[in-house]
């Protein structure tokens, strides 16, 4: 809209807080934050629907030009406003404002000077309950606890994560496919199996993955460390799940289960493998002879019959 027209985007008049941030501000100011974008909104889209009014005929067009011609005005870095609106800046976040007494609740948000420091980390703070807050990272101190199952938390925005876990709830739902989830970052997380978004990216070989715990996995591939240690057999893994897979050889669990016959399985690749015995799927093909095998090792057997390797054949003899 910017280019086509010569207009202030919505992202001009708008200030964005992370999470972090937002959970600093005090109630009154929230709701002074906001009442101003409410304002700045209702501002914009007004200016929105006089864009279209103004295009629905060429003579409406060259009208509005005429007569806002003589008003235009400059502010700071040559940006040019239309409309006959003069608007006010923000010289910290380069906003704008329709009115001057919109600009100065706005520019308390982050003109108060930040007199709190933390001792050990010396980062700042405007209030000094925010400081507070902060001091249990280095503190440790967990004043929250959870009535259920007593677990104690350093903030309260964490008891309420927590609680959901016992209450069920789950407010956040993915558009794409309707799954819920107890926490946002959660909601986030899972939206790339959706977008193919993968942030996270080998410093070594460059390949990218969707997830940190999957980067973290990764990079024991290249650094060789295998942390996971079994306590039965000392054998040491790269990844948990690989210990968790690994001891059911030692306890003779067998969680997966064939759903027509109700033969049990360690893992769910023999599962999977035992399951062609029922639905006669043959998924490795001979590339010579076009045979269809339900096991690679099936495959790799037949393979022989073409390249005269012998099957079988004995040390002694």
């Amino acid at each position: 809209m910017a280019d086509s027209w010569g207009s202030v985007t919505y992202e001009d008049v708008t200030v964005i807080f992370t999470q972090e941030e937002w959970a600093l501000l005090n109630p009154s100011e929230k709701k002074l934050y906001r009442d101003v974008m409410c304002e700045n909104f209702t501002n914009f889209l007004s200016i929105v629907l006089e864009k279209i009014q103004e295009h629905t005929t060429k003579e409406q067009h060259n009208l509005h030009e005429s007569k806002q011609s003589n008003t235009r005005v400059k502010i700071s870095e040559g940006k040019e406003i239309q409309y006959g609106r003069r608007y006010q800046e923000c010289e910290v976040y380069n906003k704008l404002f329709t009115y001057s007494n919109h600009l100065q609740q706005h520019e308390r948000l982050h003109s108060v000077e930040k007199t709190y420091a933390c001792k050990v980390c010396s980062k700042t703070f405007r209030e000094s309950r925010n400081l507070r807050i902060h001091e249990r990272i280095h503190s440790g101190e967990k004043p929250f606890e959870c009535k259920l199952c007593s677990k104690i938390f350093p903030y309260s925005s964490s008891l309420q994560r927590h609680e959901r876990i016992h209450s069920g709830e789950k407010p956040y739902e993915c558009k794409q496919c309707g799954k819920t989830f107890g926490q946002f970052g959660n909601l986030r997380t899972h939206e790339r199996l959706h977008s193919g978004e993968k942030p996270y990216s080998c410093k070594l070989c460059s390949k990218a993955f969707s997830y940190s715990s999957q980067l973290q996995r990764h990079e024991r591939t290249h650094s060789g460390e295998k942390p996971y240690e079994c306590k039965l057999c000392s054998k040491t893994f790269s990844s948990s799940s690989y210990l968790r897979t690994h001891e059911r050889i030692h306890s003779g669990e067998k969680p997966y289960d064939c759903k027509l016959c109700s033969k049990t399985f360690s893992y769910s690749s023999s599962l999977r493998i035992h399951e062609r015995t029922h639905s006669g799927e043959k998924p490795y093909k001979c590339k010579i002879c076009s045979k269809t095998f339900s096991y690679s090792s099936q495959l790799r057997r037949h393979e022989r019959t073409h390249s005269g390797e012998k099957l079988d054949e004995c040390k002694q003899c």
